[in-house]
């Protein structure tokens, strides 16, 4: 009996990952103002949007930029981003790169991405750094699956795979975890994917995500990441932070 009942819900889980599947590769997304005045982008079949009503900017800023790169005191860094989607993070990273000086090396993932035509609509530029906007629209518009050299500080390559399936060829300092939630995309979220990623950190690596369920904790928790909750930004009250041990 109890074998029937494991299979059932292994049957329940990958049904439900099909019916997402096919969902994210027909979405649509709808262009929307945030709280704080920049862009985001909402995909009705899902019910889901790229960034918090609250506003993308700061939310991002908060989450990836304050409490993740920016506590990296490497001269030279190598960032993972899951989910490269409408590029706020990169850019963010991007400008942040300029300020400080730093090399980056950025790596993205993304299955489903943004259309350009929707991309290029995305007001992040004129409130960040007008004069940055080519860089922007370089990320867009640049191959996939080679890296491009964006600045002199950064450096960008975007991916276009399966996280579920990916395997990375380096190892990395800073995580953007930055995946749609585990209510919509479960598989993203196991244990065995944060198992892959702690084996690709360097020591000291940190690792940010918007998601503070239990459950995500524990899986962090359970491959070996020293994990803390952290105020969140507008609108969410805790994020989490992973650190793999020096």
């Amino acid at each position: 009996m109890r074998v029937m009942v494991v299979l059932f819900e292994g049957f329940q889980y990958f049904c439900l990952v099909i019916i997402m599947y096919y969902e994210l590769k027909n979405m649509n997304s709808e262009l929307l103002i945030t709280e704080d005045g920049s862009h985001s982008l909402y995909v009705p079949e899902i019910d889901e949007s790229y960034h918090s009503s609250h506003g993308a900017i700061q939310e991002s800023r908060h989450i990836f930029i304050e409490a993740g790169l920016n506590k990296c005191e490497k001269s030279e860094i190598r960032v993972l981003e899951i989910g490269f989607g409408t590029g706020l993070n990169a850019f963010l990273t991007l400008i942040e790169a300029e300020r400080s000086g730093k090399q980056i090396h950025y790596t993205s993932l993304e299955k489903y991405p943004v259309e350009l035509e929707k991309a290029l609509q995305l007001n992040y530029p004129e409130i960040l750094a007008p004069e940055k906007r080519i860089f922007f629209e370089q990320m867009h518009t640049s191959a996939w699956n080679e890296e491009i050299r964006i600045t002199p500080f950064f450096r960008l390559r975007k991916t276009e795979t399966d996280f579920t399936c990916y395997i990375p060829d380096n190892k990395f300092d800073v995580i953007f975890f930055d995946a749609f939630s585990p209510e919509k995309q479960p598989e993203m979220w196991t244990q065995e994917r944060f198992e892959t990623i702690f084996e690709h950190c360097n020591a000291g690596a940190i690792l940010t995500t918007y998601c503070a369920k239990g459950s995500v904790r524990r899986a962090m928790q359970s491959v070996g990441f020293k994990v803390e909750r952290l105020p969140g930004p507008p609108g969410k009250r805790e994020i989490l932070r992973g650190r793999k041990a020096i």
